[in-house]
Formats: C-alpha cells, structure tokens, sequence
C-alpha cells in the first residue's frame, strides 16, 4: 500500500507535466506564428506593398505589354524575399513557388536594367522576364523543363523560338545552382521524390478520373469563393485593416491547425508524406497496417495488408484536415502577404487522393473476387499503391485552381521523379481542366487579373466577330476631337498644359491640325522628361518655346525664344491599321506584339486611336457583357 501510494504523487506529476508541456508547445505555436506574420504583413505595408500576393497575376500582365512601375523594383525584391520565409514559417496555407516567380523576374528585372540593350526596349525586357519566370519554377520546384512549359504556356504572351532557348538556359543554370546548393540534404534537386514498385493498371483509370472531377469542382469552388471574398475585401472597410485581417486569420489558423498531426506540419512535409509509399520500416499512421507474421517477401515488395488502428484514425484526421484546408486556403490567398497557391492546391488534392488511395486499396484487398479487381489483383499481391493517387489528386487539384495542362503533368513527374505514371498524371489533368471550365474558363490568375482591373487580353479567349477598326476607334461620332500635337508650331507651354489636362499614355503626332498627316507619336513619360532636361540644361528655352519634331528648326521671327527639338523622343514608325481593317486581325496584333494602342489612319491621314481598353470593352461588348463593367485600375 505505501510503495503504490509512494507512486501516485510521481505519476500525476509526470502527467499533468506532459499536459503542462502540451499547453506551452500549443501556446508558443501560436505566439511564433503571430509574430511571423505581424512581421511580414508590417513589412510588406511599409516598404513594398507590391511584395504581396502571388504575383504572378501582375507578372502575366506585364508580359502581355502593360507597365506597373514599381513592381519589379529592389524595395520589391528585398521585402518579397524576406517575408515570404516568414509567412512560411507561420504556418498559414500558402506556398512560395508563385511567389519565388516573382522573385525571379525581379532579379530579371534588375539585370536587364543594367544593360541598355534590354533597359530602352520593352520588348526585350519582356523576353529576359520570360525566362526569369521559367528559372523562378525550375528553383521552386527543382523542374527546370517544367518551367520553361509553364512560362510558355501560363506567364508569357509571346514566346518566340529563340526566347524558348533562353528560358531553358536560364531554368538549367537555376536548377543547376539550386542542386549545388542541395537544399534538401538529400542531394537530390526534387522536392518529393517518389519510388513505387507497383505499375498502375488500366481499371485505375476510374478512380484517377474521379479525382480529376474533384480537383476541377475544388478549382470552381475555390477560384469563385476566393474571387468573392477579395471582392469584398477590396468594397468594404474591411480592405483598410490588412494587419488585423492577417493577424486574425493567422490565430484561426494556428488555434485549429495544431491539435491535428496533418494541419500542424509543414504542408511540404504533408505532400511528402502523402506521396510516399509504405515500406516495412514507416512509422507513420498512414502504414499502420495489420502484418503477416509469417511474410518473408522482400521489403520493397510488401502485398497489400488489412489497415489497422492507425490507418483509419489517420483517415478521420486527414479528412478533418482537408476540409479545414480547403475553407482556410480561401480566405488566406489574397492577403496583403506574399502567398502561393500551388502547395496548398496540392495539399488539398494529396489528402483526398491518399484516402481514396487507401479505400480503393482496402476494396481490393478485402473483395479481390470482385470483377473489377480479379484479373489484376490475386490475393497476397502488392496491387494499389495509395501514394499515386495522392500525386494524382495533387495533380487534378493544381490543374482545376489554374488551368495548366501540359506544363503540370511534366512539373508533376519532374517533382517527383515518377516518369511511369504520368498517363494517370494526364488523365487526371485533363479531367479536371474540363470540368473546371464547364463552370467557367477563367483559371484563378486570370480571375485575379480581372478583379484588379488590368488591361489583359488573353490568349485563350477566341474573337471571331466581323466589326472593323473604325468601329472601335476613339474618337466616335459626338466626341471631342482626337488630343494631338502639331510636329512645328506648339509652344512648351501648350504641351505641358495638354499634358496636365489629360492621363493619356502618349499623343500623336501630325503636320498640321488640318492635314492630320500622321508622322509618328511620342510618349506621355518622355515628353515630361524632356521638357524638364530641357529647361535645367538648356537656355532660352521658356514656356512660349515652339517645340518641333522635324530635322530642321521652323522659320521664326528674330525675337522669338530659342526653340526647343524633340524629334529624339519622337516614334517614327507607331503601329497602325487602316479604318478597314477587321477587329479580329487588330485583336490577335494586340495579343502577339503585347500593344497598349494602335493608330488608325487612311491613306497616311490619322483618323483615331485603338487602345488595349478599347479592345477589351468591345469584346465585352460582342460577348452580350456590358462595357461598362470592364473597369481598370
């Protein structure tokens, strides 16, 4: 009686000092995340508010020809790349492989800066962005071909041959980097690496499809539930509090993430785990099966098994953990931190297709009499391999939040070294994509590219309306004539007031205000530039200045101010079309050379402007939409 009463104190003691030790683990998870993500979301406040996001949004904008100052800038690079270890480390759903593409092409950005081949043309910055985007995926996930494909098929705008040939140099000398580096520890340069010893079999197909049509519903869901809470954000006060959104969705998050084992981990190490396949010495609940004591096979050929506790306890948790992912990933993409979407996406579509890689794999074992299962499932063998239909439904998952095809089933086999698979892989893909865009063909960048406002024309989107330019072209019947500049006879003063009056990007410019021959067309930010050079460099020039675009200076009157030459600053060959010309053709201009406007003219005469806006107002329009609702930020 005194040796059992001599124990109780200690046992109590050591429990209620496991349950103390619980309670400070629980209490200092959730502080630490706090803390990251008050850190991230001040920074990125203060000194980069470009540095939140995805951005790949903005990087698909700006190759399709559209300018967002700033955005690529080094305050950009420098917090986006600080605070994104940070929003990581706090655990919310959110990736950093969008992220690390933005990241890139800042880099891109500011190299091509230093060169004036690629400084003073937008067209060839373009193309070394492009192949900063490709590095940015072949870092990421260690899939240099991948992210060649995934900048031709989902970032650039135009991708031509030898654009093609950089952005894999690039992507090899990033993947290259990135294995000397060998991040891992492992001296592998993928992030899950996978080794099956099963082949899939034919009647697979079944279930792989089904997870396509769960990823392509996910997508649906998520773009359209997302879409609509930054829409809110962005119409109510809401969109003024960033820290306190940030704050609060970070304590939901850590609160119901931590008592579950698969919410509580790193979501990288959740993919992996889901990946894998259950060897003879896993710990894991996941392979937690009941054993033949009697097996002597090898230990990478391990039959099928009946599951145990473990496997059904980790079957509850995993799907209380998909739905909790699922409904947070809404409400945490979009928030004023750097947050990806790919890890998440995956997340959500691993988890769901180990469960039904588990189920499928119970059915075969316990019903191996079945029809379905008798020709390739004899009883004792190894039939099903779960952790393929958690890459599966990763695969379908990513594919039905971002449309991607062809570039995710090559990141897909890349990532995890499973080059046998990848027909499951492609069906799975292109289930999803289809039943995705049965709901709406708009993948979640280009959703968010709307939702902010940006002049995008996509590529996917076809036009086959027979309306012409002078249809379209500003300015129509009953609007004020066309803002233009005369090549000899304006003053500083009238161009600087035209300027100011007016938010247009540039102006044309014409012989005369009654000719309106058209010459060329000088920019809006060059003609700031030059006027202000010209006043602190040169003397003489004022505001009753004649400004003058041609070789020779106009004939004056002897006391007229010095007069001030342009003609550096003036484009002498803008695009343009004739008034006949159809929209389909002006359109697919549009797209290729990334334009932000066309002029009209007929027979050298300029007759208007077609902009980047008016296109897209008209295909609204064609399409039974209103134009009106087309609005740029």
């Amino acid at each position: 009686m005194g040796g059992d009463a001599a124990h109780r104190p200690a046992g109590g003691d050591l429990g209620w000092g496991h349950r103390s030790r619980r309670r400070l683990n629980y209490l200092m998870y959730i502080l630490w995340a706090l803390l990251f993500a008050f850190l991230a979301v001040s920074l990125v406040r203060v000194f980069a508010p470009y540095a939140c996001g995805s951005g790949i949004p903005e990087i698909k904008t700006i190759l399709s020809g559209f300018i967002i100052r700033g955005y690529l800038g080094k305050w950009t690079l420098l917090i986006k790349t600080v605070t994104l270890v940070l929003v990581v480390s706090s655990g919310l759903s959110l990736g950093k492989e969008g992220p690390l593409v933005h990241v890139a092409c800042c880099c891109g950005n500011f190299f091509s800066s230093l060169f004036s081949k690629y400084s003073k043309n937008e067209g060839k910055r373009r193309e070394v962005l492009s192949a900063a985007a490709a590095a940015g995926v072949s870092v990421a996930f260690g899939a240099p071909i991948g992210g060649v494909l995934f900048s031709l098929e989902e970032v650039s705008y135009y991708f031509p041959l030898k654009t093609l040939w950089r952005s894999f140099f690039a992507a090899l000398v990033a993947a290259f980097t990135l294995r000397s580096i060998n991040p891992f520890g492992n001296s592998r340069l993928v992030l899950f690496y996978v080794e099956y010893h099963t082949p899939w079999y034919m009647a697979e197909l079944f279930p792989f499809i089904l997870l396509g049509v769960f990823g392509g519903l996910w997508g649906t869901l998520f773009i359209r539930c997302n879409i609509a809470w930054c829409r809110r954000r962005k119409t109510t006060k809401l969109g003024k509090y960033p820290v306190l959104e940030v704050i609060v969705v970070t304590a939901i998050t850590a609160i119901i993430a931590y008592p579950n084992p698969y919410t509580r981990r790193s979501t990288s190490e959740l993919i992996s785990e889901l990946f894998n396949d259950c060897g003879a010495l896993e710990s894991s609940q996941l392979c937690d099966y009941i054993n033949d004591p009697n097996m002597t096979r090898p230990v990478d050929d391990i039959p099928d098994r009946p599951a145990g506790f473990g496997v059904y306890t980790a079957m509850w948790q995993l799907a209380l953990a998909l739905i909790f992912k699922i409904v947070i990933t809404i409400f945490t993409f979009g928030m004023k931190i750097p947050s990806g979407l790919f890890i998440p996406s995956m997340a959500v579509g691993a988890m769901a297709g180990r469960m039904v890689g588990i189920g499928v794999e119970q059915l075969a074992y316990h019903h191996h009499d079945w029809i379905i299962f008798r020709n390739w499932c004899r009883p004792g063998a190894d039939c099903v391999t779960p952790g393929l239909y958690a890459m599966v439904g990763a695969a379908a998952c990513l594919g039905g939040v971002t449309r991607m095809t062809v570039s995710l089933v090559v990141i897909m086999f890349e990532l995890t070294g499973g080059l046998e698979y990848i027909v499951p892989l492609m069906a799975a893909a292109v289930t999803s994509k289809w039943v995705a865009d049965a709901f709406g063909k708009e993948g979640i960048y280009e959703a968010h590219i709307h939702l902010n406002g940006y002049p995008f024309l996509d590529v996917k989107d076809e036009f086959t309306h027979r309306t012409l330019a002078t249809d379209v072209m500003r300015p129509r019947r009953g609007e004020p004539p066309l803002s233009v500049l005369t090549q000899d006879s304006m003053t500083v003063e009238d161009v600087e007031t035209l300027i100011k009056e007016t938010d247009y990007n540039g102006f044309p410019v014409v012989v005369s205000r009654d000719s309106e021959r058209l010459i060329g067309f000088a920019q809006r930010r060059e003609l700031i530039l030059a006027i202000k050079n010209a006043r602190q460099r040169q003397e003489g020039i004022v505001s009753n200045s004649i400004m003058y675009f041609t070789e020779e200076p106009p004939e004056l009157p002897a006391n007229s101010p010095h007069p001030l030459k342009l003609r550096r600053v003036l484009n002498l060959s803008p695009f343009t079309v004739t008034d006949h010309t159809p929209m389909e053709t002006v359109v697919d201009i549009f797209r290729k050379l990334g334009l932000r406007q066309c002029l009209v003219t007929r027979s050298g005469r300029l007759l208007g402007i077609i902009t980047k806006k008016d296109v897209l107002r008209h295909m609204a329009q064609m399409a039974n939409q209103d134009p009106e609702s087309i609005m740029f930020n």
